[in-house]
């Protein structure tokens, strides 16, 4: 019998083909050993099929090494494949059973034919069965039981690279992404060192990656085992099954083909919430039994008892390196846009991928004929709206995202008033220059957001001076609703707080938490746990406000109801008063649009009306709406028969002086 030593040469040949040499070869092997068994002929014990394993690390052989198996097992191995391989073999395996109805492997004619035979070998914790290597058949006995090798093993043993389908659905292949910033590099090669360093068969240390760039976090891990001449699998914590033996049965899956492909796997826990203790549990006892290179992805730092985790810290871009993406993703354009990237930079903090996707998607060649046709301040306004877009959070379920149409001049406001927002919005403007180029974020990075009170009574135009900011600074306003924000589960509101400024983060939208004295009222004396976390929930949210980048807009009729540690803690306090007659006279001339058919209509007369901005707002639209019914413009008389309405959804009675001279 031929069979293939280590002084072969296959230079003139492919791994691929020499390969296949060595597999049929053994095959053979077998097949000649099953043939003296049927002709009844003596079998040589001093003959093992791998005395030597070949340099070159074919597949057969590098099977047995991972696996660590007997010449016995490995013997066994190639009389399954051979029936899979080879067309001859079932009649051979048939032939040695002395019964056509058998054509097929068994233990039993593996311990006839096979040298070195051991009866432990098809138990179930040695290596065969164990990671399922080969499959036990049906039969009324263990000896005289079908055997059947692994289609992810044939497949490997052939040199085919696939997946296991059995992993299909929980883990999928994670691709590298494009060059890294030199800070995510910088993790890449920590990950490396921590896989590759020296040590004494010690399990190697998890690498924890924290925070909410979840897509970085993944393009780094990919890249930190492809540094290390692995492949990356990707595996959400939430497809782990619950019960232990499925979970054993998985684990044992993805360590053999972590094994065949030289891989390492990602655990995506970014969805887990910190009270998941149980779903936590499972991803801890995935990562202390499969072993191996195995990273986590989590939004808070976890730990785990029998494996060391070192967390690192995966953030977005520092604002020099977003500043160097723009440069590169817009080419010779980036010098013609007069410092705009600064208030970019300053006001979207966006990750890689986010950054070249604007620029791909506003501009794919900007170059000198774009600039001709559409020029530099369409650019700019076009890569603003793209940011805006894409970072964009997603709080449908936490937050309202409002239009903002109102303009300064809708704002009817004492001067005061009016030049204090106003310095609202420079300082939302200006903190590229304040924050970066002068310096002033590198001393601290608390209290670089802007917060700002609106107090004052229901009407007077805190939601509409929150509208007018962000109309001016061209962002997102997002109404915060408390009702879907506090909840009455311990745990809960900080949760929902979280998701809101993480969310909000990225692109610097301005929130606004209207009648914020339901959630940011005043610490109180702790007499019980609801107490507690009452307060805890406070803490929290002075917390997040102070680390919020962006514009946070409070709203509250009781000023006096919030607590006083958080009123230190805002930057602007704007009260509203209850307009006075000019002021709502004002309103009155700019209530209507100006395509409102209205006749003989007298703001002085209007004005006399005690009611805020609001309830005007409400009455203007509930008499156009009498005047369409009528076909007519709107009329002093068509107000007064709104103000009625409104006064008495108000319980406020409307009196004489108010609306005398009217008609």
């Amino acid at each position: 019998m031929m069979r293939m030593t280590t002084d072969d040469t296959v230079t003139t040949d492919s791994w691929y083909a020499a390969n296949q040499r060595r597999l049929m070869e053994a095959v053979a092997w077998v097949a000649e050993r099953l043939e003296r068994t049927a002709a009844g002929e003596p079998l040589a014990q001093d003959d093992p099929l791998f005395a030597t394993a070949p340099a070159e690390g074919f597949a057969l052989d590098r099977v047995a090494e991972f696996f660590d198996l007997s010449p016995f097992e490995f013997g066994i191995l190639v009389l399954c494949a051979g029936v899979e391989l080879d067309s001859a073999f079932a009649g051979l395996c048939a032939r040695a059973h002395s019964d056509p109805a058998r054509p097929f492997p068994t233990f039993g004619l593996a311990l006839a034919c096979l040298p070195d035979a051991h009866w432990s070998a098809l138990s179930p914790g040695a290596s065969l069965r164990y990671w399922r290597l080969v499959e036990v058949g049906s039969g009324s006995s263990l000896v005289t039981s079908s055997l059947r090798i692994d289609e992810r093993i044939l497949h490997f043993l052939a040199g085919v690279q696939h997946l296991d389908e059995h992993l299909a659905g929980f883990v999928t292949p994670e691709p590298l992404a494009g060059d890294l910033l030199p800070s995510q590099q910088a993790l890449v090669e920590q990950i490396a060192r921590l896989w590759t360093q020296e040590s004494t068969g010690a399990t190697l240390p998890v690498p924890q990656l924290v925070g909410a760039e979840s897509v970085t976090k993944r393009s780094i891990a990919a890249a930190a085992a492809a540094r290390v001449g692995l492949v990356l699998y990707h595996m959400p914590a939430a497809v782990l099954p619950a019960t232990p033996h499925e979970l054993d049965a998985l684990v044992r899956l993805w360590q053999r083909e972590a094994v065949l492909s030289g891989a390492a796997l990602l655990v995506d826990c970014d969805d887990l919430e910190s009270q998941d203790g149980a779903r936590w549990s499972l991803v801890a006892l995935l990562a202390e039994r499969a072993g191996g290179a195995l990273l986590l992805s989590t939004r808070e730092r976890r730990q785990l008892s029998r494996r060391v985790v070192v967390s690192l810290d995966v953030k977005k871009p520092a604002a020099a390196e977003q500043h160097t993406l723009w440069q590169q993703s817009l080419g010779s354009a980036a010098p013609l846009l007069n410092g705009q990237l600064d208030h970019i930079v300053a006001q979207f903090n966006l990750s890689a991928p986010t950054i070249r996707a604007v620029c791909a998607g506003v501009a794919p060649d900007i170059n000198d004929t774009y600039l001709t046709q559409h020029g530099l301040r369409e650019l700019r306004a076009a890569l603003w709206r793209a940011c805006r877009s894409q970072a964009r959070p997603r709080l449908d379920d936490l937050a309202q995202r409002i239009r903002p149409i109102a303009t300064w001049d809708d704002l009817i406001l004492p001067e005061a008033q009016h030049a204090t927002l106003r310095e609202i919005a420079l300082q939302v403007r200006q903190r590229a220059t304040v924050y970066g180029r002068w310096g002033f974020a590198e001393r601290s990075n608390r209290g670089l957001g802007i917060s700002a009170l609106f107090s004052g009574a229901s009407g007077t135009g805190k939601t509409m001076a929150a509208e007018v900011l962000a109309n001016a600074l061209d962002l997102d306003l997002y109404k915060i609703d408390l009702s879907q924000v506090v909840s009455k589960y311990i745990g809960e509101t900080e949760k929902n707080l979280r998701r809101v400024f993480d969310a909000a983060e990225e692109g610097g939208a301005i929130l606004l938490f209207d009648e914020a004295d339901a959630i940011f009222g005043k610490r109180s004396e702790v007499k019980d746990s609801h107490d507690r976390y009452a307060n805890i929930e406070v803490s929290y949210l002075l917390q997040r406000m102070e680390e919020y980048s962006g514009l946070a807009i409070l709203t509250t009729n009781m000023k006096a109801a919030l607590d006083t540690a958080f009123l230190r803690r805002i930057r602007f306090v704007v009260h509203f008063p209850f307009p006075d007659a000019a002021q709502r006279a004002a309103i009155w001339e700019r209530i209507f649009p100006p395509e409102t058919p209205r006749q003989d209509l007298d703001p002085a007369k209007l004005a006399r009306l005690n009611v805020a901005g609001g309830n005007i707002r409400n009455i203007a639209l509930a008499a156009a709406f009498l005047a369409a019914e009528d076909e007519a413009p709107v009329t002093m008389s068509h107000i007064l028969r709104a103000a009625q309405g409104e006064y008495a959804k108000i319980e406020k009675a409307l009196t004489d002086e108010e609306v005398r001279g009217w008609i």
